[in-house]
């Protein structure tokens, strides 16, 4: 499939997977790369060494474009940068923060920006920065997320009605069936998380992929909106966070009980009572722990088979 996002890339399928801190290093961006797709190496959990490391990995896995995930928020976001030159990382998909601050930099040295943004008001910010591709995420994603609990089925045509550049959807996208659906109301492509942190090759905890696996519907919740809103899976953390809200705690009370290295401590160590697990609301349609190959050819199979279907005489009037 050729269109603008494919291009831009130069990858075979619309289909990037998202750069997730403690679950995409680069053993799962080399192989959703090798696939087809576009694969991540999150480096928001990386000291600046281990990305070093991460990106010299992935560039021996793969000869296919791959890409960083960069917060804007990172502390040392100065030496990721100069590691991505480095490297000649070819993508960049900026988070969290302004895109004006490093987008020209990136450019300037052959880079490839991407922003991720949950409104139209930061889409066309981030266009008006130059970067060349937005992802729009609807508030369904895991992670860190926005605050007006824009749905991806609202936020994608209203951003893509907005701006000229291409737009790649995200949050609650799991399927070939919702990639096609994403598509058809503007996106260029998908970003996809959730499902590749239940994949053999993430390098999240065991524990944390056994629990995203089990997930049912109504088992994640976005909370400290106050802070930095976030998806969790409701385990013991979360229920000491709503119980902190309902006895009126201050945002300064709540930051204490969030402490440092919660994420850490759930997706990448396992910590299921303690930790925070971060995952979309889309676990609740994710059963099996695969390999990355496997679940880029199932979606894409499946988002095949889906327009043959829509072509087919079931859908004349």
């Amino acid at each position: 499939m050729k269109n603008r996002i494919t291009s831009l890339f130069n990858i075979q399928y619309p289909l990037i997977q998202a750069g997730m801190i403690w679950c995409s290093g680069w053993e799962l961006a080399s192989a959703v790369s090798n696939a087809g797709g576009l694969g991540i190496i999150g480096s928001g959990s990386m000291y600046p060494e281990i990305l070093d490391e991460q990106i010299a990995k992935c560039k021996n896995a793969t000869n296919k474009p791959f890409a960083v995930n960069l917060p804007m928020l990172y502390p040392d976001i100065d030496k990721h940068i100069a590691t991505i030159i480095k490297h000649q990382v070819p993508i960049v998909f900026t988070s969290a923060g302004n895109p004006k601050t490093w987008t020209k930099h990136l450019k300037e040295h052959g880079i490839i920006v991407i922003h991720v943004v949950s409104s139209v008001k930061f889409a066309k910010k981030a266009e008006e920065a130059g970067v060349d591709a937005i992802v729009a995420e609807g508030f369904e994603a895991g992670g860190h997320n926005g605050r007006d609990e824009t749905t991806t089925l609202c936020l994608i045509p209203m951003v893509a009605e907005e701006v000229e550049i291409p737009v790649i959807a995200a949050g609650g996208i799991g399927t070939g069936r919702a990639m096609l659906a994403a598509m058809n109301l503007g996106a260029e492509a998908v970003q996809i998380g959730s499902r590749f942190v239940s994949s053999n090759e993430s390098s999240a905890h065991q524990n944390f992929k056994n629990v995203v696996v089990s997930a049912k519907e109504g088992d994640t919740q976005l909370t400290l909106k106050d802070i930095t809103p976030v998806r969790l899976i409701k385990n013991e953390f979360y229920q000491q966070v709503e119980k902190a809200y309902q006895n009126c705690a201050t945002q300064e009370e709540i930051k204490e009980l969030l402490g440092r290295g919660r994420a850490k401590k759930g997706m990448f160590e396992g910590d299921l009572l303690e930790g925070e697990l971060e995952i979309g609301q889309v676990s609740g349609l994710i059963h099996e722990i695969k390999p990355a190959k496997e679940i880029v050819e199932e979606i894409i199979s499946e988002f095949k088979a889906t327009i043959q279907e829509q072509n087919s005489e079931k859908y004349t009037f």
